[in-house]
C-alpha cells in the first residue's frame, strides 16, 4: 500500500532496536478491563502467566518494551476460553482510545476536528496518528493513506492479535469521537495469517441494527487453531517474561 505525502509514518527499517517500545496503555487498560469483567484474582492469574505480575499492581507510566505487551496478550489468549480474550482485548483498545481522547488530544483540537468536513477531519486525524505511530506500532512500519476507504498498515506488527481487535478498537474509538460516530474499522489482513502487514480500512457506513461486530476475533475453533499456528510460528508473539 502506497502512502501519501505527510501521512506516511516512520518505517521499521529506519528504527533502532532501542525504539522497539510502545505506549503503556495496552498493559494498563487490559488490567482495568480484566478487573472490571473478571475480578482482581483472575486478572492476577493472566499477568502472572505472562510473567508480569508487578505491572498489574504498579502499572507502567512510560513507554514499555513491545515484547511485554506481546507476552501479556499471548497469556490472555492462553488463559481464557472462547471469545473472551478477544472481547477483553477490544475493551482494552476502547479504553485506550478514551484515555487518549481525554489526556492526549487538546479540547480545542477535538472541537476543531468535529467542525471540519469529514474528509478533511479524517485526513488530519490520520496525520496525527502517523505522527505518534510509535505508541502502538513499536518496531513495526506504519503507513496511512486517506481515501475511500481510509487505510492504515502496520508492517511486521509486533503485537498482532486474532482480528487485531485491540488496534481496531483504538482506531475506531478515535475516528468515532473525532470524525464521525458511524466510523467503522475493518481488519483486512494480518501478520498472524502470514501477511507482511496488518491492514485496516476505515469507512463510514452505518451498520444495520443488531449486525455482529466484524472484529471480535476467531469465531470458530478451526479459525482459532489457524491463528494459534500463526502465533507459534511468529517470533514476535511473546512468551512469558522470566
Amino acid at each position: 500500500m502506497r502512502a501519501a505525502g505527510p501521512r506516511e509514518g516512520p518505517r521499521a527499517g529506519a528504527r533502532a532496536q532501542a525504539d522497539a517500545r510502545v505506549g503503556p496503555n495496552a498493559i494498563v487498560q487490559l488490567g482495568e478491563a480484566l478487573r472490571a469483567r473478571l475480578g482482581e484474582e483472575r486478572a492476577a492469574e493472566v499477568y502472572a502467566a505472562a510473567g508480569l505480575s508487578p505491572l498489574l499492581s504498579d502499572p507502567p507510566q512510560a513507554m514499555v518494551d513491545e515484547r511485554l505487551v506481546a507476552a501479556l496478550f499471548r497469556a490472555l489468549y492462553d488463559q481464557l476460553p472462547g471469545e473472551e480474550p478477544g472481547a477483553l482485548a477490544a475493551e482494552a483498545g476502547a479504553r485506550t482510545a478514551s484515555y487518549l481522547l481525554a489526556n492526549r488530544i487538546p479540547a480545542p483540537a477535538r472541537v476543531a476536528l468535529g467542525l471540519l468536513p469529514r474528509g478533511l477531519s479524517a485526513r488530519l486525524l490520520l496525520r496525527a496518528i502517523a505522527g505518534n505511530a510509535w505508541t502502538f506500532a513499536g518496531s513495526g512500519g506504519f503507513r496511512a493513506r486517506a481515501g475511500r476507504p481510509h487505510r492504515i498498515e502496520i508492517a511486521a506488527n509486533p503485537i498482532p492479535l486474532p482480528g487485531c481487535v485491540w488496534h481496531v478498537a483504538v482506531f475506531e474509538g478515535l475516528f468515532r469521537a473525532l470524525v464521525a460516530p458511524e466510523a467503522r474499522v475493518r481488519h483486512v489482513a494480518c501478520c498472524l495469517a502470514g501477511a507482511p502487514a496488518c491492514r485496516f480500512e476505515i469507512g463510514f457506513e452505518r451498520a444495520p441494527e443488531g449486525a455482529p461486530r466484524p472484529h471480535r476475533g476467531p469465531a470458530t475453533p478451526e479459525r482459532g487453531r489457524g491463528w494459534r499456528r500463526g502465533w507459534d510460528s511468529n517470533p514476535r508473539m511473546g512468551k512469558p517474561i522470566t
